[in-house]
Protein backbone atom coordinates (compact mmCIF):
# COMPACT_ATOMS: atom_id res chain seq x y z
CA UNK A 1 0.00 0.00 0.00
CA UNK A 2 1.77 3.12 -1.03
CA UNK A 3 1.24 6.69 0.93
CA UNK A 4 -0.88 8.75 -0.38
CA UNK A 5 1.70 12.24 -1.40
CA UNK A 6 0.52 14.68 1.07
CA UNK A 7 1.77 18.02 2.40
CA UNK A 8 0.97 20.32 5.35
CA UNK A 9 2.74 23.67 6.23
CA UNK A 10 3.17 25.45 9.73
CA UNK A 11 4.15 29.14 9.88
CA UNK A 12 5.46 31.53 12.01
CA UNK A 13 6.06 35.63 10.95
CA UNK A 14 8.82 34.36 9.37
CA UNK A 15 9.50 30.92 8.04
CA UNK A 16 7.47 28.30 6.53
CA UNK A 17 7.64 24.42 8.04
CA UNK A 18 6.76 22.03 5.27
CA UNK A 19 5.96 17.93 5.98
CA UNK A 20 5.44 15.57 3.57
CA UNK A 21 4.31 12.37 5.25
CA UNK A 22 5.26 10.25 2.44
CA UNK A 23 8.63 11.08 2.31
CA UNK A 24 9.36 10.51 6.00
CA UNK A 25 11.67 7.75 7.23
CA UNK A 26 10.94 7.98 10.68
CA UNK A 27 14.61 8.53 11.90
CA UNK A 28 12.86 10.79 14.62
CA UNK A 29 15.99 13.61 14.66
CA UNK A 30 13.19 16.22 14.50
CA UNK A 31 11.15 15.61 17.98
CA UNK A 32 14.44 14.09 19.43
CA UNK A 33 16.86 17.41 18.57
CA UNK A 34 14.28 19.94 19.22
CA UNK A 35 10.96 18.43 20.83
CA UNK A 36 9.41 21.99 22.00
CA UNK A 37 8.47 22.15 18.54
CA UNK A 38 8.46 18.68 16.89
CA UNK A 39 5.97 17.24 19.17
CA UNK A 40 5.25 13.90 17.98
CA UNK A 41 1.86 13.20 20.06
CA UNK A 42 0.31 15.94 19.81
CA UNK A 43 -2.06 17.84 16.70
CA UNK A 44 -0.44 19.93 14.87
CA UNK A 45 2.51 18.03 15.68
CA UNK A 46 4.57 21.16 14.81
CA UNK A 47 5.08 24.46 16.71
CA UNK A 48 6.02 27.05 15.31
CA UNK A 49 6.09 28.79 18.50
CA UNK A 50 8.50 25.89 20.37
CA UNK A 51 12.09 27.67 19.48
CA UNK A 52 13.44 30.75 16.86
CA UNK A 53 12.72 30.30 13.33
CA UNK A 54 16.90 29.84 12.71
CA UNK A 55 17.07 26.91 15.19
CA UNK A 56 13.54 25.52 13.59
CA UNK A 57 15.08 25.85 10.06
CA UNK A 58 18.52 24.26 11.34
CA UNK A 59 16.94 21.34 12.96
CA UNK A 60 15.00 21.08 9.86
CA UNK A 61 17.37 20.79 7.45
CA UNK A 62 19.30 17.74 9.47
CA UNK A 63 16.10 15.90 8.29
CA UNK A 64 17.58 13.14 6.20
CA UNK A 65 14.75 11.85 4.06
CA UNK A 66 13.38 15.48 3.54
CA UNK A 67 10.18 14.92 4.57
CA UNK A 68 10.26 17.93 6.19
CA UNK A 69 11.69 20.99 4.99
CA UNK A 70 11.79 25.10 5.08
CA UNK A 71 12.18 28.30 3.61
CA UNK A 72 11.80 31.69 4.78
CA UNK A 73 8.85 33.58 3.65
CA UNK A 74 10.97 36.71 1.84
CA UNK A 75 12.41 33.37 -0.24
CA UNK A 76 10.56 31.29 -2.70
CA UNK A 77 10.38 27.97 -1.53
CA UNK A 78 12.18 26.55 -5.48
CA UNK A 79 15.44 29.23 -4.46
CA UNK A 80 15.97 28.14 -0.55
CA UNK A 81 17.91 24.88 -1.95
CA UNK A 82 21.54 25.94 -3.11
CA UNK A 83 22.20 23.31 -5.94
CA UNK A 84 25.58 21.25 -6.53
CA UNK A 85 27.11 20.07 -9.42
CA UNK A 86 27.30 16.43 -7.77
CA UNK A 87 25.05 13.90 -5.93
CA UNK A 88 25.99 12.25 -2.99
CA UNK A 89 24.97 8.90 -2.14
CA UNK A 90 25.42 8.19 1.52
CA UNK A 91 24.44 4.51 2.98
CA UNK A 92 23.13 4.31 6.36
CA UNK A 93 23.71 2.07 8.80
CA UNK A 94 20.66 -0.35 8.63
CA UNK A 95 18.83 2.10 6.76
CA UNK A 96 17.82 3.43 3.62
CA UNK A 97 20.19 5.64 0.80
CA UNK A 98 20.50 9.30 1.11
CA UNK A 99 20.36 10.58 -1.86
CA UNK A 100 22.05 14.22 -1.84
CA UNK A 101 21.37 16.48 -4.56
CA UNK A 102 19.14 16.98 -7.42
CA UNK A 103 17.68 13.66 -9.15
CA UNK A 104 15.29 12.23 -11.47
CA UNK A 105 13.57 8.68 -10.44
CA UNK A 106 11.39 7.19 -13.04
CA UNK A 107 9.32 3.99 -12.47
CA UNK A 108 8.62 0.91 -14.44
CA UNK A 109 4.77 2.51 -16.02
CA UNK A 110 7.16 5.58 -16.92
CA UNK A 111 6.12 8.14 -14.29
CA UNK A 112 8.94 10.54 -13.51
CA UNK A 113 9.64 13.08 -10.33
CA UNK A 114 12.44 15.30 -9.67
CA UNK A 115 13.55 15.21 -6.26
CA UNK A 116 16.30 17.84 -4.79
CA UNK A 117 17.92 18.03 -1.36
CA UNK A 118 17.65 14.86 0.54
CA UNK A 119 16.06 11.35 -0.55
CA UNK A 120 16.28 8.53 0.83
CA UNK A 121 15.90 5.31 -1.06
CA UNK A 122 14.67 2.18 0.43
CA UNK A 123 17.47 -0.53 1.06
CA UNK A 124 15.80 -3.10 2.79
CA UNK A 125 13.07 -3.94 0.49
CA UNK A 126 10.24 -3.84 2.99
CA UNK A 127 9.12 -0.02 2.61
CA UNK A 128 5.51 0.44 1.48
CA UNK A 129 6.01 3.69 -0.50
CA UNK A 130 8.98 2.57 -2.45
CA UNK A 131 11.49 3.73 -3.96
CA UNK A 132 10.99 5.63 -0.67
CA UNK A 133 12.15 4.43 2.47
CA UNK A 134 9.49 4.57 5.25
CA UNK A 135 10.86 3.45 8.13
CA UNK A 136 10.17 0.06 8.00
CA UNK A 137 13.35 -0.94 7.83
CA UNK A 138 13.44 -0.25 11.87
CA UNK A 139 10.46 -2.86 11.94
CA UNK A 140 11.81 -5.42 10.59
CA UNK A 141 15.38 -5.03 11.81
CA UNK A 142 17.39 -4.65 8.85
CA UNK A 143 20.99 -5.05 9.01
CA UNK A 144 22.89 -4.02 6.25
Amino acid sequence: MKIKPTKRTYESDDIVVVWQPSLCMHSEKCWRGLPDVFQRDAKPWVNTDGADDKRIKEQVDMCPSRALSAYWKNQEAENSFEHADITHIEVSKNGPLIVKGKIKISDSEGNTEIKERNTALCRCGASNNKPFCDGTHNKIDFKG
